[in-house]
């Protein structure tokens, strides 16, 4: 194994994750502020979960999104 071929493709990887990820989670936010399902909310639980399953891999991050 390459272990700089590793790193490198991991912050490729990581790098689309992190910017189509705060894409979705804006579009999804604007949304539902939109039609009414965050009023009154300051915060929105969240939860991210990665697998991979060629390596038995499954890690879970929870966090919250503050909306003020």
């Amino acid at each position: 194994m390459n272990e700089e071929a590793l790193n490198m493709s991991l912050r490729k990887f990581l790098k689309i994750v992190g910017v189509t990820s705060q894409q979705e989670i804006e579009k999804a936010i604007r949304a539902a502020a939109a039609d009414g399902k965050l009023k009154g909310k300051k915060s929105v639980p969240a939860q991210m979960v990665l697998t991979i399953g060629d390596v038995s891999l499954t890690h879970t991050i929870d966090g919250t999104i503050e909306l003020e």
